[in-house]
């Protein structure tokens, strides 16, 4: 994406990246250096692969570098909490870190984000600020994508890991009358049942497949990644035309093989290219203190899939 940019890369450029392992599937930098280029923001988007044991020496050396932010990924989201010096209520709330704003010391004891450090130095101590944007993309996405809102309505939700329980727990926040969780470990299924009947008690939480229609069925496991993944669901006990429409968490492939049968079986669908979009616009915004540009990030991020 160098050619985006109308300045060359100097001894003043700033970077942000995304964190992943793997991370070689990401269109995350396409995206953001769009978005950069077009704010002529004299930074750079990097993607890195980041086993999860290395975490912390991964965040430690962005922020010895003075990068302004990262993006997390699979698997890192939840890892992230316990490594923040503070999180935002986006991450308390949802209880994962998927954007990390570094922030520098002033010399008057205030913290100002590196990406809008206004002097020539560099600050000398810096911390990690943690955030969510992924709860909010999720339900904005399902907006613009399906006309789909939360409110007094019935989901089936495939997956209770990192993406599966933050999704969970939104869809909660936002008003879902029935939640039908379906996930390959009953414990981790059964401990965000607990956490939503705790948090969020209108919504009703049933730990197995519903016995008619849903509104929504929503995958949020990495089965579909591949061409030869089998399917999320089990389709002897919820036949895809039970539900109103499927959403599927994953952007690459565009179709993945649950979207394909649910097109096949004339169901509404869409894929997570918007949630994609949107919590990287967010990002962007936490970084920079500036309005996302997000006609050219959304246009950047359809070529990129396109041409992939």
């Amino acid at each position: 994406m160098s050619d985006v940019f109308e300045r060359p890369i100097d001894a003043s450029t700033r970077y942000c990246a995304v964190f992943g392992f793997p991370v070689r599937h990401s269109a995350s930098p396409a995206m953001h250096n769009a978005g950069l280029a077009a704010l002529k923001l004299n930074w750079r988007y990097l993607a890195f692969p980041v086993p999860p044991e290395q975490l912390r020496e991964a965040l430690a050396g962005a922020a010895a570098m003075r990068f302004v932010g990262v993006n997390l990924t699979v698997p890192h989201k939840l890892l992230a909490l316990e490594l923040m010096d503070l999180l935002d209520d986006s991450a308390r709330a949802w209880g994962a870190v998927n954007t990390v704003r570094f922030e520098g010391l002033r010399a008057d004891g205030s913290w100002q984000p590196i990406g809008q450090w206004p002097d020539p130095e560099e600050p000398v101590r810096v911390r990690m600020h943690g955030f969510n944007t992924d709860a909010d993309a999720l339900v904005r996405a399902l907006e613009e994508d399906l006309a789909w809102t939360p409110r007094n309505r019935s989901v089936l939700l495939l997956g209770a890991g990192g993406a599966g329980r933050v999704a969970a727990l939104k869809l909660a926040a936002s008003g879902v009358k029935r939640l039908y969780l379906v996930n390959r470990t009953a414990d981790k299924a059964r401990a965000v049942a607990e956490e939503i009947h705790a948090r969020h008690p209108g919504c009703e939480v049933v730990l197995d497949y519903p016995d008619g229609p849903v509104d929504l069925l929503l995958n949020a496991t990495s089965l579909g990644l591949r061409p030869d993944d089998p399917l999320p669901l089990d389709t002897r006990r919820f036949p895809l035309e039970r539900a109103g429409a499927v959403y599927d968490m994953i952007y690459r492939p565009a179709e993945t093989p649950l979207l394909l049968a649910a097109r096949c079986a004339g169901r509404p669908t869409a894929n997570g290219m918007g949630m994609l979009l949107h919590q990287g616009t967010r990002a962007l915004e936490i970084w920079s203190g500036q309005p996302a540009p997000v006609p050219v990030m959304r246009r950047a991020l359809e070529l990129h899939l396109h041409e992939s």
